[in-house]
């Protein structure tokens, strides 16, 4: 295999200052000197494999980019990927489908890097009736599928607080991840139009946890407006590529009405 220390050099200096750190901190960080470092960014040495994944480790650089860094340097990839479907991650799936059903009457799913749904619970699935079928054939993108003008956004009341949610920790994903992918996403979802009547961002009549957290305010069909905060959970310290881009993402109440909204349409 061909080492080219040129790109892997190049790779580790876009990580550094993606993390805005500079040499001397990350090579202080790492227990190396800042002469060694430089010597690594600029190409005029190779890191040994050791030296890339401690490196990469005190960068927190995603496994996939890890890979791709091993690759320049001339080393084998060191993470797995699998699909979730894989026959290895099988008790991951049962952790997952656990998770899931357990959090029922509330709604719940995992997610891919990209924000593609690869698992939900029974009280999510209720909340997408009316949805353009189109917007539901895999893989499905939930970020698409809730502002999208055929999707849940005629349905989302408090549709531009939560669109700049999701652009907002969208950009911070992108930024983390160095994912050319979550950037085409967030523009394409800048180009969807605020649903008519949509009310105005920051509005006046606030409810009681404004200031600590956006919720997701969602109408039913019978009239009734859930109001809901998420939460995220990620796999620690995963080695597998697909474990550590997985992430589910939880629904809670935000209010005893929308408890007990979601407790009806879960016993229907």
């Amino acid at each position: 295999m061909t080492t080219n220390a040129s790109t892997t050099g190049q790779l580790l200096k876009m990580w550094r200052q993606r993390r805005r750190l500079s040499q001397l901190a990350l090579a202080t960080d790492a227990d190396i000197s800042q002469r060694h470092l430089s010597f690594v960014e600029s190409g005029r040495a190779v890191p040994s494999r050791e030296m890339l994944l401690h490196l990469t480790e005190r960068l927190d650089v995603p496994l996939r980019e890890r890979n791709r860094l091993l690759l320049a340097a001339g080393f084998a990839p060191a993470f797995g990927e699998r699909g979730i479907d894989a026959p290895e991650l099988e008790t991951v799936r049962g952790v997952i489908e656990r998770l899931l059903a357990s959090h029922a009457p509330y709604p719940a799913l995992a997610v891919d890097r990209h924000w593609h749904l690869l698992m939900a619970n029974r009280p999510l699935e209720l909340l997408l009736g009316g949805i353009e079928p189109a917007l539901l054939k895999p893989p499905i993108n939930v970020l698409r599928l809730t502002l999208h003008p055929r999707g849940l956004a005629s349905r989302i009341r408090n549709f531009r607080e939560w669109r700049a949610h999701i652009l907002e920790r969208l950009a911070r994903q992108a930024d983390s991840a160095a994912d050319p992918a979550l950037v085409d996403l967030a523009e394409e979802l800048k180009g969807f139009p605020v649903p008519t009547g949509a009310r105005p961002h920051l509005a006046a009549a606030r409810p009681p946890h404004a200031g600590l957290a956006v919720p997701l305010e969602l109408a039913l069909p019978d009239g009734r407006v859930l109001s809901m905060l998420s939460t995220t959970t990620v796999f620690g310290t995963p080695l597998d590529i697909t474990l550590e881009e997985l992430a589910i993402e939880s629904f809670f109440p935000a209010d005893a009405a929308t408890q007990e909204a979601l407790q009806q349409l879960e016993d229907t």
